[in-house]
């Protein structure tokens, strides 16, 4: 009985050894913390307390948005506007605040902004069967235009009688000197999380993705998951591009430009799948933190900023190639 235990005990603790091993977010961490090992000894100046407070406030805001992302992904699908939704979420709070509205007005008019988008895309999609690539193009060129027509172009960068308290939420650091964006990501992090690995619709969304046809057979609400999830993935686009203009202190029509291209690269990076059926939220923030550390030491590195979408497109192409070998090994 005792080696019978033993033996139980083993396997268990193997299979578990190898379920972190052939974890693609395992190794992203692992590499994440190379770099950062490598460059603490390469370079005299990314170890320093203002160079760490400065990567992990800037990454929070494309890690915020691939939490969203990461959801849509799981689906099957992927939401080519995010950037352009920050752009136009962005917008509308400033221009808000602008006329004189308190924060609070601005920020509901923000995110109300970003879940009529979210319903917009996920009902043509789940609803009327458009391809998600076509018309989350589409609103990427759509919610830029809006946001242009919303300031006629110019930037605004005073925020009304609260425009301090905006400055303080998006570049305050409220809590033990940890950067407000930080602590946002993080819960936010937790609660998709949560959704993810314990709630029904987690296991809708990742059923969903993995086999749509079944998932509908088995009485999953496809269609209603289907836009929740473009709803939310809106949704963080919106927060982030709250938190980003209180950061920043001014909004520009070309802020958030190119940034769905990261936002997939760090879901993708993090081990989302996609084809559908595979991600956490864990594995978003940690593609975040590997775009951006690779980022920060091209500059550190003395290497010229161009590089910066070979590496990014390169870490895409490694972590596809990553997948693909290990789907080789489970079918083999």
């Amino acid at each position: 009985m005792a080696t019978t235990i033993d033996q139980t005990i083993a396997q268990k603790q193997h299979s578990w050894l190898t379920s972190i091993t052939n974890s693609q977010t395992f190794w992203v961490v692992i590499a994440v913390i190379l770099a950062c090992v490598f460059l603490s000894f390469a370079t005299e100046s990314f170890a320093t307390s203002k160079n760490l407070y400065n990567i992990t406030r800037n990454f929070t805001f494309v890690a915020i948005i691939a939490l969203g992302m990461t959801l849509v992904i799981i689906t099957g699908g992927i939401d080519l506007s995010v950037g352009s939704v920050l752009c136009l979420c962005s917008m509308v709070l400033a221009v808000t605040m602008n006329a004189g509205y308190g924060i609070e007005i601005g920020i509901l008019a923000a995110l109300g902004t970003a879940i009529v988008v979210g319903l917009f895309n996920g009902i043509l999609i789940a609803y009327l069967g458009f391809p998600p690539f076509v018309v989350t193009l589409g609103m990427l060129s759509v919610a830029r235009s809006l946001a242009m027509v919303a300031s006629n172009n110019t930037v605004v960068f005073q925020f009304g009688p609260d425009h301090d308290l905006l400055l303080a939420l998006g570049g305050g650091a409220w809590l033990w000197g940890i950067a407000n964006p930080v602590l946002y990501m993080i819960a936010l992090a937790l609660l998709t999380g949560f959704v993810l690995r314990w709630t029904r619709f987690g296991r809708h969304v990742f059923a969903i993705g993995g086999n749509e046809h079944a998932a509908r057979l088995t009485g999953v609400p496809v269609r209603p998951i289907k836009v929740a999830v473009y709803v939310i993935s809106a949704l963080t686009a919106g927060i982030a591009g709250i938190v980003q203009t209180g950061w920043l202190g001014a909004v520009t029509t070309n802020i958030g430009a190119g940034m769905e291209l990261q936002v997939i690269a760090a879901a993708v990076i993090g081990g989302a799948n996609l084809a559908g059926g595979i991600g956490t939220a864990f594995g978003a923030l940690v593609g975040a933190a590997l775009i951006e550390v690779i980022r920060n030491s091209l500059g550190l590195l003395g290497i010229n900023a161009f590089w910066q979408g070979t590496f990014i497109g390169g870490a895409i192409i490694l972590a596809v190639l990553f997948d693909r070998i290990r789907n080789i090994r489970q079918s083999e």
